[in-house]
């Protein structure tokens, strides 16, 4: 997706050989003209699935996660952080470990907002290790449903997250892929070409 790789140029600041700052457009700040873009694009790489639910994680999911489901026609959930005191009772629960952070979070949603009907799309900002992806992939399945796909916004294709997903078996899509932060060059993988440019 042209308009977020040229976002990312623009704005995204290298931090390490793993780490991508996003932060004036994505995770803190958010640019809504360029989310509801990514949710249009997000909608169009599933609309034949048949989604019922878009699901994410708070906070940095939400953005790209609701204009998704706008664009779909159906609600978005955000499996929750921390516990909440309004959220006692029919909780399913999961694991997630970030390495950003290096902490473990029990993420949880209610089970009234997923059926075993629901055709789930899950929708993060990134993939690295696919920890976070994998936790709400748990939780679809305790609710007996299907996951449809995911949609990331951006992947660092140099970690192993997209490629244990895609080995089980899932249809993930990335608008953006990275495939290095090496000197503080942003390397990016073209998709259609199989190219490689580096900005």
């Amino acid at each position: 997706m042209d308009a977020l790789k040229q976002k990312i140029h623009e704005e995204g600041l290298v931090l390490s050989d793993s780490v991508l700052k996003v932060d004036s457009f994505l995770n803190h700040q958010v640019d809504p003209q360029l989310m509801k873009a990514i949710g249009e694009e997000f909608a169009e790489r599933f609309r034949h699935q048949a989604i019922s639910k878009v699901l994410t994680i708070e906070s940095s999911g939400i953005a790209p996660g609701v204009m998704a489901a706008l664009e779909l026609n159906v609600p978005l959930i955000f499996a929750r952080k921390r516990q909440s005191l309004t959220l006692s009772e029919g909780i399913l629960s999961s694991s997630v470990y970030s390495y950003t952070k290096q902490e473990k979070n029990t993420i949880s949603i209610s089970d009234k907002y997923i059926a075993e009907k629901d055709n789930v799309l899950i929708i993060d900002d990134f993939l690295a290790n696919g920890q976070a992806a994998l936790g709400l992939i748990e939780l679809v399945q305790k609710a007996g449903a299907d996951v449809a796909g995911i949609g990331i916004v951006i992947e660092k294709a140099f970690q192993d997250g997209g490629e244990i997903l895609r080995e089980k078996g899932y249809h993930v899509e990335s608008l953006a892929e990275i495939l290095s932060l090496e000197g503080k060059n942003i390397t990016f993988k073209d998709q259609d070409k199989e190219e490689v440019h580096s900005i």
